[in-house]
């Protein structure tokens, strides 16, 4: 029985000054991007459902927000929701034209966001 309480002492110490390993930074959502999304669920849901996903294009940090139907234009912002580009939509379905290599040089870091009302 001693050497049952010797051993969970033994553990409780062990566990109480272990080194609790520290998580990486999430880089928050810009404040303006947060208003645009808190603008989209203001209204009715789209269909599809909007999404605002992260890429990193040009080695900049930015977001691809989708469109609310058919022929509008989804779009590319900058971390402060500065219009870089369109590189899908309209009628033509290519975008505005200004980063028609989008799809090939944008690497993909994660969903930010989906309206899943």
């Amino acid at each position: 029985m001693n050497n049952l309480i010797y051993i969970l002492l033994a553990c409780i110490t062990s566990c109480a000054t272990a080194k609790t390993v520290k998580e990486p930074a999430i880089a928050a959502i810009p404040p303006c991007l947060q208003q645009k999304i808190d603008s989209i669920k203001a209204q009715p849901q789209w269909n599809p459902p909007a999404t605002v996903e992260e890429y990193t294009y040009h080695g900049k940090r930015v977001f691809l927000l989708s469109a609310p139907c058919c022929d509008f234009f989804s779009t590319v912002v900058d971390e402060d929701c500065n219009y870089i580009c369109a590189p899908s939509g309209g009628f033509t379905g290519k975008g505005d034209g200004k980063c028609p290599n989008f799809a090939a040089e944008a690497e993909f870091v994660k969903v930010v966001w989906k309206d899943e009302r």
